[in-house]
């Protein structure tokens, strides 16, 4: 299973984007709607879910463990396919979800376009005592705290990736946490590609160049 992809974006549309691996090219579906459109450059780095069908495999990905973790409860929800469920993540974020969910409200799922009546009640139904540590996770003190070890080694590595030196990766990665930069990855790496394409030494985008 393809648990995760890092990368540059090579060309995006709504609801998708095609990111570089190894030479390769592979497209990625995204919410789309609630989050900001990838754009040709930005580097990216995703938590993905590889759905398999009889006639073609599709890869799904999110730019955090919470919407990948939503979006499989609502996969295994009957009636609710992968692009119902992508259709909910691009309306909703995991907090509001888990929110609704919690308080047996179907009506922000009956807004989002495939998701009748029925089915949207039946989410509610299914999802009941499942997103608990989703909706505990949005009210706890910090939660939009620095980023975790391995966060900031992952996007170090992934800047590496993509051509700067491991210095400059890491000390990038460390200014981006000090100036409050998000803790998911894909915030991350935005964060601190940034600060690498404004000028740090010895990045391609550095004065050093």
């Amino acid at each position: 299973m393809i648990a995760s992809i890092q990368g540059p974006v090579l060309s995006s549309g709504a609801g998708w984007a095609v990111v570089g691996l190894g030479g390769l090219g592979v497209r990625v579906e995204v919410p789309s709607g609630r989050v900001a459109q990838f754009h040709p450059g930005d580097a990216v780095s995703l938590h993905t879910s590889l759905v398999v069908r009889e006639d073609s495999l599709t890869l799904f990905g999110f730019a955090t463990e919470a919407e990948l973790a939503v979006f499989g409860h609502l996969i295994a929800v009957s009636g609710v396919g992968p692009r119902s469920a992508l259709g909910v993540l691009s309306g909703l974020a995991p907090q509001e979800i888990a929110r609704a969910v919690a308080a047996e409200d179907e009506k922000p799922f009956r807004k989002v376009s495939g998701i009748g009546p029925k089915t949207a009640k039946l989410i509610v139904v299914s999802l009941a005592g499942k997103l608990d540590a989703v909706a505990q996770a949005a009210d706890e003190p910090g939660a939009a705290g620095p980023a975790a070890p391995g966060a900031a080694d992952a996007v170090a590595d992934g800047l590496v990736g993509l051509g700067w030196s491991q210095s400059d990766a890491e000390l990038a990665v460390a200014d981006a946490i000090q100036a409050g930069a998000p803790e998911e990855h894909a915030g991350l790496l935005r964060a601190a590609l940034a600060l690498l394409q404004a000028g740090r030494p010895g990045g391609r985008g550095g004065a050093a160049r």
